[in-house]
């Protein structure tokens, strides 16, 4: 099969891989008909691995066709179109039957295409664990890009507003207006906020969150901006959704007293100096980590299938699989209107 291949940094090859095998009879193989880049991907395209491996296929968000399943797969069958959760667990342990793989009591926690453990889904064909649980059959009602959005982006937008503690009324900054964070704010609108506040370096993006009615200030002022707008209080609810330690610190200084600030940019920053002091006075509640996908779905599906959320809105290329370097590369310099980059394998 072909897949995207990491080679080192800024090195993501297209070549010829083995096809997937099953490993278990829980498993399956999934022919995969789109794919994307995630903003955290680009870690890996960086070189900032979360391991040394090298020549492993990248990628975690897929939707496709199942066209093998093993004989211990009963929810599946060859032929149905599924989407897959990006965080994978043993799907038989209490916390994963919760929906919580990341807490997964058997330790079979994880996410493709981070290593050569659980290879990614940018390829033509990918091996999907406890494959019942893992994977779920689209629903009716939702397009294959809808579905593509909700194996990660949107799931983990809205995982990071539900931790930002956002009530009824709630004033909100999103800070880091890619896919995720337009979603969050979209997110935090549904869940009661009455102003949501974004904050990005790029114009293009500011002006997609204008359109459903964010406020976006210049980023060189929008602190001053907020405090003006809110008589000193500052916001209710931060959501970061960059995952650099600079954007960190500055939600956080966009947090007002007993505020809730909300992490979901994938931070690698072990010498991050967290505030305590201030966090201590002004009883601040901070949050930060990964989103167990599955746990999403069941609020997610209706919204999307009513259409009060459209994720595919922030699909800006659709390109065949052989076009992946160039789209790693526009993608990490944020160039022609670059957000959600999808790879449509009938292209």
């Amino acid at each position: 099969m072909k897949a995207l291949v990491y080679r080192g940094p800024r090195d993501i090859a297209y070549e010829s891989m083995k096809d997937p095998e099953l490993h278990d009879d829980r498993d399956a193989i999934i022919k995969v008909d789109k794919c994307a880049i995630c903003g955290s991907d680009l870690h890996i395209y960086h070189g900032e691995t979360f391991s040394e491996d090298t020549g492993y296929c990248v990628g975690h968000e897929a939707v496709g066709e199942v066209v093998e399943a093993g004989r211990g797969v009963r929810q599946l069958k060859t032929g149905d179109k599924v989407m897959i959760s990006a965080a994978v667990g043993c799907g038989q342990c209490r916390s994963c039957l919760a929906g919580i793989v990341n807490r997964c009591e058997n330790n079979a926690a994880g996410c493709y295409g981070l290593s050569a453990k659980l290879q990614g889904c940018q390829a033509e064909f990918v091996r999907v664990p406890a494959a019942d649980f893992n994977a779920q059959k689209i629903p009716d009602g939702i397009t294959a890009d809808q579905a593509l959005m909700m194996t990660d982006a949107l799931a983990t937008a809205w995982f990071g507003a539900r931790n930002a503690d956002i009530q009824r009324g709630a004033t909100v900054a999103v800070v880091g207006l890619g896919p995720i964070g337009l979603l969050a704010a979209e997110a935090a609108f549904i869940m009661g906020a009455s102003r949501v506040f974004g904050i990005d370096l790029v114009e293009g993006r500011r002006a997609m969150g204008r359109a459903f009615g964010m406020e976006t200030p210049d980023p060189a002022t929008a602190r001053e901006y907020i405090s003006e707008a809110t008589k000193g209080r500052m916001c209710d609810s931060v959501i970061e959704a960059v995952g650099h330690s600079a954007t960190i610190r500055a939600s956080l200084g966009l947090a007002g007293r007993r505020a809730t600030v909300s992490v979901v940019g994938v931070n690698q920053d072990r010498s991050f100096d967290f505030p305590m002091s201030k966090a201590f006075g002004m009883g601040l509640t901070f949050r930060i980590g990964t989103c167990s996908v599955p746990q999403e779905w069941s609020e997610l599906i209706p919204l999307v299938q009513s259409g009060r959320i459209k994720p595919e809105r922030y699909i800006s290329h659709t390109l065949p699989l052989s076009d992946g370097k160039h789209a790693y590369d526009i993608f990490d310099r944020r160039v022609d209107g670059a957000m959600k980059m999808v790879f449509d394998m009938g292209l």
